[in-house]
């Protein structure tokens, strides 16, 4: 008998192997397993085999080497042979017969269950009329739970406004610790250190030294040994300021009382300074002046300056006044971006706490067509904490609001007079305070009046129960809408 065969392959399933089967047309059809490839059928896909071949009028046999394949297979009736030419040589047992399903006679009586089941609806909800009703009823429902949640309304309501205003005279000191009604507010310390370069030039002549002056130093010997005079010996005037020379070589001054020896000498410092008259050169320094004597017969001349351009006294007194001002607006600045934005300054209050560090280039004396200054300086500064003058301010305007009246918005602060520094550390300043002030508006009594009332008559009624200084504004949406909410959820109310 014809025999379909159709080898398994690895990733054949249920599915794949059913579309192989549609496309056999013998009486048997034989799957056949790999040896080395792994099937994945289990024992409900063989039995939807074996039903799907019966249904094609086909008879399935296996061939396997399997055991559980093998197992599976007997236990559904499906022959399992050892090679394909055994399974074409042995005889296949034969099906058993195959049963067929005969149709149930359809029912006639189907109608009658059903209305026997399902009761009829009234006859009015049939009728046409009966449902333009219900729709109607619907969409007017729907209309109404609109109508309830939909509208939203912002109410902006001016209510009538006063200006209070007072001027307070405020004392700010460290010393105080606390805020008082009378004025006084508590300082706080800041400090910083700044630093900065700057020069200019410099139009000015100045006296530099151009030679050294000299001269003959005549030594007497005041004792009856020899002494030994080294360069580099000094001997100076006896006048308030003693002009200093110097011997230029060794030389020994010979023993006996009154012997005497000339020796060369020159001024210490350059310059016309160092030129002396004869007999004003009459000192010697250090432990040798008990033993020896000085003087000189003849002046002592050669010291010479020249007039160059170079900054003075006063021009380095013009240059430091700068850079302490520039230096003073810097550090006023850098001090008010380290307090906040409402703290008040007391700029009487900055000073100079030390110079941490000055350098003139050139130094004194020294010519120069420029002098720059590099200079370094700590200051201090007191302020007053904005939280302090609140405090201080509402305070004292709450002294004397009016009834029914309430602060509305920040207060307005304004520095009448320049803050100033007395002997005793007390800053005194004229603060100047003005705040707005509004009736205040019960917003549930708003509620009650505007709620399901007309915009035309919503006004007329806020004016006559509130004072008002402008007519309110209404923003409702949707704009078409004639009523306010019905919900107070759906209102909001402004007051400026």
């Amino acid at each position: 008998m014809k025999t379909k065969i159709i080898t398994l392959e690895s990733h054949d399933d249920l599915i794949s192997v059913r579309d192989k089967f549609s496309w056999a047309k013998t009486p048997r059809i034989l799957l056949v397993w790999p040896k080395y490839e792994k099937i994945i059928l289990r024992v409900l896909d063989l039995k939807v085999l074996h039903r799907h071949a019966d249904s094609l009028g086909a008879q399935l046999g296996l061939v396997t080497r399997r055991a559980k394949v093998r197992r599976d297979a007997e236990s559904l009736g499906i022959p399992v042979f050892k090679s394909t030419v055994a399974a074409q040589r042995d005889p296949w047992p034969d099906s058993g017969p195959r049963s067929r399903r005969i149709p149930k006679t359809p029912r006639r009586d189907l109608r009658k269950i059903r209305d026997i089941v399902y009761e009829k609806e009234d006859a009015w909800r049939t009728s046409l009329l009966g449902r333009i009703l219900s729709f109607t009823a619907g969409v007017i429902a729907v209309l109404v739970v609109a109508g309830l949640f939909v509208p939203h309304v912002r109410l902006t309501l001016f209510p009538e406004s006063q200006t209070q205003s007072v001027i307070i005279p405020v004392t700010a000191s460290q010393s105080v610790k606390s805020v008082s009604v009378t004025g006084a507010v508590p300082a706080r310390g800041l400090s910083i250190t700044v630093d900065t370069k700057q020069s200019f030039a410099v139009t000015s002549n100045i006296t530099v030294p151009k030679s050294k002056s000299q001269g003959i130093a005549r030594f007497r010997n005041l004792g009856q040994t020899e002494v030994n005079i080294r360069a580099g010996t000094i001997v100076s005037t006896v006048t308030e300021l003693p002009i200093k020379f110097i011997t230029l070589h060794d030389t020994f001054l010979e023993p006996g009382l009154d012997k005497f020896l000339d020796v060369p000498i020159e001024a210490l410092q350059s310059g016309a300074s160092g030129n002396v008259p004869g007999e004003s050169v009459l000192v010697v320094d250090g432990p040798l002046g008990l033993s020896i004597a000085v003087s000189n017969s003849n002046p002592i001349t050669g010291g010479a300056d020249s007039k160059v351009t170079g900054a003075t006294d006063v021009d380095r007194e013009k240059l430091r006044k700068i850079v302490l001002e520039n230096l003073s607006r810097d550090a006023e600045s850098k001090l008010l971006a380290q307090i906040g934005p409402n703290d008040i300054l007391l700029s009487d209050t900055l000073e100079v706490l030390k110079v941490v560090n000055e350098v003139y280039e050139p130094a004194a004396g020294q010519p120069g067509k420029d002098l720059s200054l590099n200079m370094q300086v700590e200051y201090s500064v007191q302020y007053v904490l904005a939280d302090d003058v609140d405090q201080l301010t509402s305070a004292t305007l709450d002294t004397s609001i009016t009834d029914g009246f309430a602060p509305f918005g920040a207060q307005k602060l304004k520095i009448l007079t320049d803050p100033s520094t007395d002997t005793s550390g007390l800053t005194h300043f004229d603060l100047e305070v003005t705040r707005t002030l509004l009736r205040q508006v019960d917003k549930m009594k708003v509620f009650s009046i505007v709620r399901g009332h007309q915009l035309n008559s919503v006004k007329k009624e806020l004016a006559s129960n509130f004072s008002l200084r402008d007519d309110p504004i209404i923003d409702l949406v949707p704009v078409w809408w004639p009523w306010f909410p019905l919900i107070p959820y759906n209102i909001s109310v402004e007051i400026k």
